[in-house]
């Protein structure tokens, strides 16, 4: 190595006051969320307050949105994170409708309390069904979650307790006061949205949500990296039966009856695939936005009978074709805009400082102790 040649990275920084190495933190969330949290609050206070001051077919209406949401978010965790394109979540439902006929009628819990126990007994169930879907892949598991939805629903409509293919009036929730029964029915329905959106954003801030990509993308190779496939599978399975099955017990309590081919209907699971869809995959965001968006066309359009399937129909395949990852996902491509800070980036605490001229004393004793270093070639 000849004497002429280039001082290495060591001398040029002693030579020159090179600059410093910027320090950097992980951290999730930016001051942006922070505007994010108090717009949440004041509009979830805001319809809080929507019994104390609006008619009684507005309340009604607006739990079908709030089941709407919770139904969207669990479906989304299970496909848009997870990777488990399931058609079966109807089974949830009507087993989240039917639980609380049962723990309400049957063993005399109070509705709004019965609840939370038809959502447990939802997840209950799906707990040693998951291992048995677990078994199939892509679209068999699909067709599987369907099969297990078809038997749940003939099973139920073959038991005369639960008046068979007729259905059943939950009368525990239609004694309950009428001005008492509206109001609570909404506050338990906003309740259950609000807490689908929460239980989806604090699983992705989990050491679980770090390998839910992975496993959506490929399970095997998440697997190989160390990540436990089926655990992260059945918590988040179990965790959308619990959400389908309080949805379910919402929308009987809202109605007072509930029947099998209502409970069980697939519509649901093709409404929450199309609110994920339009909305947006694997984001809490998207699901957000494509509730309220079915949610509107549901009520201005659902008179029209085969015209507003149709249509839905075809702005699914417009958007799929548009807009694979949805309207959520055209404003991530445009702004890269995440208003739930469940990513993990890098922020720099400290800038680089700017490197300083060297001295020529300093310059000549960097070259010298550069030259002692040269080794014969």
């Amino acid at each position: 190595m000849s004497a002429s040649s280039s001082l290495d990275a060591g001398d040029r920084v002693a030579a020159g006051r090179g600059p410093s190495i910027p320090a950097f933190r992980v951290a999730r969330s930016k001051r942006m969320h922070l505007y994010v949290l108090i717009v949440c609050v004041i509009i979830v206070a805001v319809l809080a307050s929507v019994p104390l001051w609006s008619q009684v077919g507005t309340s009604r209406t607006l739990v079908t949105l709030f089941g709407l949401v919770a139904l969207a978010q669990m479906w989304n965790l299970l496909g848009g994170f997870a990777g488990l394109i399931s058609v079966g979540q109807q089974a949830y439902i009507g087993i989240g409708a039917y639980g609380l006929w049962l723990l309400a009628d049957e063993f005399h819990l109070h509705p709004f309390v019965a609840v939370i126990g038809a959502a447990a007994l939802a997840a209950l169930v799906a707990l040693p069904i998951a291992p048995l879907l677990f078994r199939l892949r892509g679209g068999y598991f699909a067709i599987g979650t369907w099969v297990f939805a078809e038997i749940t629903r003939i099973v139920v409509s073959n038991i005369q307790a639960t008046g068979g293919g007729s259905g059943i009036t939950i009368i525990s929730a239609a004694r309950i006061p009428f001005e008492t029964r509206i109001p609570g029915t909404y506050w338990v329905g906003l309740t259950v949205a609000v807490g689908s959106v929460l239980i989806v954003y604090f699983l992705l801030r989990s050491k679980i949500g770090l390998g839910l990509t992975a496993i959506r993308d490929n399970d095997l190779a998440a697997q190989s990296s160390g990540v436990n496939v089926f655990r992260s599978k059945l918590i988040v399975y179990v965790i959308a039966a619990f959400g389908c099955g309080a949805m379910g017990a919402v929308v009987a309590l809202n109605l007072l009856f509930i029947q099998p081919s209502a409970s069980f209907d697939i519509t649901w699971t093709a409404f929450a695939i199309f609110i994920v869809v339009i909305g947006g995959f694997g984001s809490i965001e998207g699901p957000l936005i494509g509730a309220v968006i079915f949610f509107a066309l549901q009520q201005t359009l659902s008179q029209h009978g085969q015209t507003y399937m149709l249509l839905l129909g075809a702005i699914a395949v417009v958007m799929a074709t548009v807009a694979p990852r949805g309207i959520w996902g055209l404003v991530v491509a445009r702004w890269d805009l995440h208003l739930f800070p469940v990513r993990r980036g890098l922020v720099m605490q400290s800038p680089p400082e700017r490197a300083e001229p060297a001295s020529a004393g300093e310059a000549d004793a960097a070259a010298d102790a550069s030259s002692r270093k040269e080794v014969a070639p």
